[in-house]
């Protein structure tokens, strides 16, 4: 059994008893064990073991409505906590002057990266057409000429063949001089090398210009088509930015999606004042106000680290509240304890759920306090708590026989902090003295013992 029984009866009772250690100096015996006491007979019956807290109503199911805004923005209107409103009303309005001024930034963006897009959309095209124009035009232009210079440099070699066989049968007849012979072979010479670099100006075009002309072309289409891609994405990404601008503009008249009771939601224990006000500031997915329903009500209680163990869902649970009382029940307890801090005077607590009946007239922030029932015994022996002497060794009380207190060790177990169950010790109908500390000399002297061996 917890020391929790003797050692808060010591702290009352330890002071009266040093306020008469003067009179019990003087005279140990002096106590009439025989005198008048204040007793209680010893009964079987039932007793409830309880736990009372105090909690605020809330709903289970709660709609929210968030901020949709990116970055930080200013309350400038909310409406009252509490006000029914209808599907449409307008519930909170934040300051616009900076997505103004994002609209016309983005949207002054968004017709640069357009008009970048339109003009490398007709570069592709012109990029692509050079390609056409080139095999088809250019290339096959360059190619007739060549092929005509070939025809004429061909022509031009037979001439020059014809007139160096002419010259020399002249010259064997003595017609025309050495010299002029030699003219002809010189002209013969010029034709074979003039068809020659004719011929190589069109192997080197086929094989090389043609090629090199279009790797340059479609190195350019690749090009061109690569920045074309980045200025519509830069586009698109610009006309996205203001699109988003102009909808979060929207967003900042925050309208009721349905009708219902709105409310504040519920700000953190160490503030002072709730998260939603004129001037406060609030951000992107922030809950800027909530609409419950008032048919799953429920009552968020903390209950103490020391019965915590005993808490279990569907225990059962009296609920009070300012002019109404009903039966309710656990629903859920945590399973970690509540943040602790000067707020809470670091008492540690576990959030506990107790789900209510539906009842009309429940609304969120309504005080309710919460009995949850953690034992229910039947027939069992119980004395009253203050007829209990705890030591560092044993449970004592003491019962009236023949008129004086007599010494019991007894077992307890169960206590709901005013009576307490007697497992063994004790027979129903007897007279257990209440508060022996006052009474019995025994007690007493028992009582200082304990303080004694209990000193360092």
């Amino acid at each position: 059994m917890s020391k929790w029984i003797t050692r808060g009866i010591f702290t009352v009772l330890f002071l009266a008893i040093l306020g008469t250690a003067g009179s019990l100096m003087i005279s140990a015996s002096s106590t009439d064990d025989s005198g008048p006491k204040l007793t209680h007979t010893v009964s079987r019956g039932g007793m409830k073991v309880t736990v009372t807290e105090q909690g605020v109503l809330e709903s289970s199911e709660n709609t929210e409505i968030k901020c949709k805004v990116r970055g930080q923005n200013t309350v400038i209107w909310v409406i009252e906590n509490g006000t029914q409103v209808q599907q449409g009303d307008v519930l909170v309005r934040l300051d616009t002057l900076e997505i103004e001024d994002a609209i016309n930034e983005r949207t002054k963006y968004a017709h640069w990266s357009q008009s970048g897009a339109e003009y490398s959309k007709a570069e592709v095209a012109r990029a692509t057409l050079a390609i056409n124009e080139y095999l088809e035009g250019r290339y096959v232009s360059e190619l007739l000429t060549l092929e005509k210079d070939l025809a004429v440099a061909e022509s031009n070699l037979r001439t020059a063949k014809n007139m160096l066989a002419h010259s020399k049968r002249m010259s064997e007849r003595g017609y025309v001089s050495e010299l002029d012979v030699e003219q002809k072979e010189f002209s013969l010479t010029q034709a074979e090398l003039n068809l020659n670099a004719t011929k190589t100006r069109i192997d080197v075009l086929k094989t090389y210009t043609k090629q090199m002309e279009l790797e340059t072309l479609n190195g350019n289409l690749k090009s061109i088509k690569a920045t074309h891609a980045a200025n519509v994405e830069r586009a698109v990404l610009d006309a996205n930015r203001r699109d988003q601008a102009l909808e979060e503009f929207e967003h900042c008249v925050v309208k009721a999606e349905k009708k219902g009771l709105v409310i504040y939601p519920s700000a953190a224990a160490w503030k002072n004042s709730p998260d939603i006000a004129e001037g406060a500031t609030v951000h992107k997915d922030q809950v800027l106000m909530l609409m419950p329903n008032l048919s799953k009500m429920q009552v968020k209680i903390g209950i103490h680290e020391s019965v915590v163990d005993r808490i279990e869902p569907g225990m059962h649970a009296a609920v009070s509240l300012p002019e109404l009382a009903m039966d309710a029940t656990v629903y859920s307890i945590a399973s970690v304890a509540q943040p602790t801090g000067w707020w809470t005077g670091n008492i540690v607590k576990y959030d506990c759920i107790i789900q209510l009946p539906s009842i009309e007239g429940l609304k969120p922030g309504m005080s309710a306090e919460v009995e949850v029932v953690m034992a229910d015994y039947q027939d069992v022996l119980t004395i009253p708590v203050s007829a209990v002497l705890e030591t560092e060794t044993e449970t004592l009380c003491w019962v009236m026989v023949n008129g004086k207190p007599q010494r019991r060790e007894i077992t307890l177990g169960d206590s709901n902090d005013v009576f307490i169950i007697v497992q063994d010790g004790l027979r129903e109908g007897e007279e257990v003295v209440l508060n022996p500390l006052s009474f019995v000399d025994q007690a007493q002297q028992a009582a200082l013992r304990t303080i004694d061996e209990t000193k360092p």
